[in-house]
């Protein structure tokens, strides 16, 4: 265990304190203040933040989407830092390795689930940014069995997006089924959406996208796909599979017609406004599939770093510094950013 003799003992953070609309009268959801930072138990490290991805989850559960679980809980789930302070169990980082904080915090590694490797199901799963303290902040502990070992090279701006828009987009792929060399469909076109795109076309597959901001087409279209096209727009042929990352129900038909016979559909969002009634023949009918996707599991975060060290995806980065989360936020909120927004120190 690190000496505790020179270690902060609070940190400023951003912290949810009444859930509501980000775009609405000032002072929105957000609210900055100081709070006490503990030395790490046991297993946890002590992180230094040097970058915090701005993710759909934290506007969520910001706006309310996602019941809080935490009193005036710092979000931000998409941390990079460098380690202040190791417990006394831990065996996977020491002082001063940079470290990768991810949406999932803990698991009870005992159930049905973890024991068959899906920890992503375990009832008992806890998630950063909800479930405790989050990146939106100076400090942050964190499990550290849950934590990643990152390169001290890249830019933290350019890694933090990897550790949830890049990990689900990974995992959403993987329950898409994808065929190889097939076309993929990715519906939404957003952080997790661009780097999906790219880890689909590192695999050889084609990629058409359907989302309604232009500016999103446009960086679609730069980064290889062949087509890019309004969401309700058909697809020039039929998809063999597709992603549903924009969180609008009523996008779940119009993916699940675009599919060619046996495709599926994976949801990758947390959140989705309800779903239309299906019509059997249209929707489902000749083995079509629809597939939701919870979180990922530690198995998944350390396959799609290791695909993403390979590939080196380029991560379209909109800098904000840490005192405007919620500026980062509201421009999520109205499709105002391009690729990922990152909040870095000031």
């Amino acid at each position: 265990m690190t000496t505790t003799e020179f270690l902060p003992t609070e940190t400023g953070a951003w912290a949810v304190d009444r859930p509501g609309p980000v775009d609405g009268p000032r002072p929105g959801p957000l609210v900055w203040g100081r709070r006490p930072l503990e030395a790490p138990g046991p297993r946890e490290i002590l992180v230094e933040v040097e970058a915090c991805g701005v993710c759909r989850t934290d506007l969520h559960l910001a706006e309310g989407d996602l019941s809080p679980r935490v009193a005036r809980c710092t979000p931000g789930h998409e941390v990079v830092g460098h380690v202040l302070a190791v417990g006394a169990e831990v065996e996977e980082f020491t002082d001063g390795d940079r470290a990768g904080v991810a949406w999932l915090a803990r698991t009870c590694g005992s159930c049905g689930y973890c024991r068959s490797g899906r920890e992503n199901l375990c009832p008992e799963s806890r998630y950063t940014g909800w479930d405790r303290h989050g990146g939106y902040a100076g400090h942050l502990t964190a499990d550290a069995r849950f934590a990643y070992r990152l390169p001290a090279g890249p830019p933290a701006e350019e890694l933090a997006p990897l550790l949830c828009a890049g990990i689900i987009g990974y995992r959403a792929l993987e329950r898409a089924e994808l065929p190889t060399g097939g076309l993929l469909g990715i519906y939404g076109f957003g952080a997790s959406a661009h780097l999906t795109a790219q880890l689909a076309l590192a695999r050889g597959a084609r990629v058409s996208v359907f989302t309604r901001a232009a500016a999103a087409r446009q960086l679609a279209l730069e980064l290889g796909a062949a087509f890019a096209g309004d969401s309700y727009d058909p697809p020039p042929e039929r998809l063999d599979a597709a992603v549903l990352f924009a969180p609008v129900g009523e996008l779940v038909p119009v993916a699940l017609a675009a599919l060619d016979r046996g495709g599926t559909l994976a949801v990758a969002g947390i959140h989705l406004t309800d779903i239309p009634a299906l019509n059997y023949q249209r929707h489902l009918f000749q083995e079509r599939t629809l597939r939701s996707v919870t979180a990922n599991t530690r198995a998944d975060g350390r396959a799609y770093l290791a695909e993403a060290a390979r590939t080196r995806p380029s991560v379209h980065v909109s800098r904000y510094p840490l005192h405007r989360a919620d500026a980062a936020l509201a421009d999520l909120a109205a499709d105002r950013v391009t690729g990922v927004a990152v909040l870095v120190p000031e």
